[in-house]
């Protein structure tokens, strides 16, 4: 069942984005040619794959884990609704969810 997420890119532009069931925010991000780096490729080891949750999704996520909030803590502009993309799982019930990519983000696979 494909669903649906929108992206707030950095510059304010949303980018809806197709989905599946099962995917994984960061992946689905970076196919979408979004400026997500994920440099440690999922393993909770940086924040270059920060996203701001829309306050309404935020609450309707799995809680973070001990390890991400504290990789959190190393995120430009974190705000209390911030998570790590590579850590959301993506399920049905998260269709429609929008996520904001921090204007300070960069990709230095683009550099």
């Amino acid at each position: 069942m494909s669903i649906t997420i929108t992206f707030i890119d950095p510059r304010g532009k949303p980018v809806e984005v197709a989905a599946d069931s099962g995917d994984n925010l960061l992946r689905v991000g970076q196919a979408a040619g979004l400026p997500l780096e994920g440099t440690c490729e999922g393993q909770m080891a940086c924040s270059t794959c920060h996203v701001i949750v829309a306050p309404e999704w935020f609450d309707r996520l799995l809680p973070a884990a001990e390890e991400e909030e504290d990789m959190l803590d190393f995120a430009a502009g974190a705000r209390r609704t911030s998570r790590l993309s590579c850590q959301i799982e993506l399920t049905a019930e998260m269709d429609g969810l929008t996520v904001t990519i921090p204007a300070a983000s960069t990709d230095a696979r683009r550099m």
